[in-house]
């Protein structure tokens, strides 16, 4: 007898190619197309030429004209009559206000505090600036976690803690630097010795500004170690700190240590995640 042939698999039958099923794809294909215009538009500051755009996207300059008169239609995107740039256009801006007003750093912070507990098993937190100082919003602890007596809603000192040094070297804020000094001038001969003698709160800021992250050994709870780093808007500007903490003998504070560059890679996921771009803001 003759071998019984297979039955086609689905995507090799004649219905798979009816004209109904192409026409699908292609739409498919067209808003796959058009959302990476929009997308290269956003990522080159919301304005580029023509020839830029396409250069950046890797398409023809003929083939992106052709959705950019698409998005012209749909005030996703706008042009200049003068330059003849692209940009952002009404209703590319409503989408994007949409999504800030949904942007809260301690929501999108939570996934990775959970990350670093569990990978790291370290104990992590966020904290924001408030009116009293870095204030704790989101704690997490490991299965065996350190003792320390900080918690959710816990202020953290501006120039002993990393998760203060974060704040105060990257926030140019008068009250940030009107706190700094008043803790500066009710600090103990011992910690006044661990600080810079010339120049205290201008050497700290320095070093945290060159690092974009800081770190601590014992200066604020003793046997306590910790590394921070910051989480930005879409503006660049620090509006929440990722801290990692542990016992002194075990932990590793350094920024370029396995918790250190944890810390700073989650800090960038939040931030990027609240619409920041290093390449754009500020």
């Amino acid at each position: 007898m003759p071998a019984s042939r297979s039955k086609p698999a689905a995507s090799e039958t004649p219905a798979d190619a009816s004209p109904r099923t192409r026409e699908r794809r292609q739409r498919v294909q067209s808003a796959v197309t058009g959302m990476a215009v929009l997308k290269g538009l956003a990522r080159l500051g919301g304005r580029a030429s023509l020839t830029a755009l396409a250069a950046h996207i890797d398409e023809s300059p003929a083939k992106v004209h052709r959705y950019l008169v698409s998005l012209l239609e749909e005030g996703l995107v706008a042009q200049e009559s003068g330059t003849q740039q692209y940009h952002l256009g009404y209703e590319a801006l409503q989408i994007g206000m949409a999504a800030m007003r949904q942007a809260d750093p301690i929501r999108l912070a939570e996934a990775s505090l959970v990350r670093l507990r569990e990978t790291l098993e370290v104990t992590c937190f966020v904290a924001v600036m408030g009116n009293k100082g870095p204030t704790i919003m989101r704690f997490e602890e490991p299965g065996l976690p350190v003792t320390v007596n900080v918690r959710a809603g816990s202020v953290m000192p501006l120039l002993w803690s990393a998760t203060g040094r974060v704040f105060l070297g990257l926030l140019d804020e008068t009250r940030v630097q009107a706190q700094a000094a008043e803790e500066l001038a009710e600090a103990s001969p011992a910690r006044l010795a661990s600080l810079d003698q010339d120049d205290p709160i201008g050497a700290l800021r320095r070093a945290v500004q060159a690092d974009d992250c800081a770190w601590v050994r014992d200066t604020n709870l003793t046997g306590i170690s910790a590394v921070a780093a910051p989480v930005r808007d879409y503006t660049g500007r620090v509006c929440a700190v990722l801290t990692a903490l542990g016992a002194t003998g075990g932990f590793d504070p350094s920024i370029d240590g396995p918790v250190g560059a944890a810390v700073r890679h989650e800090a960038r996921v939040v931030s990027a995640a609240l619409g920041f771009n290093p390449g754009v803001a500020g």
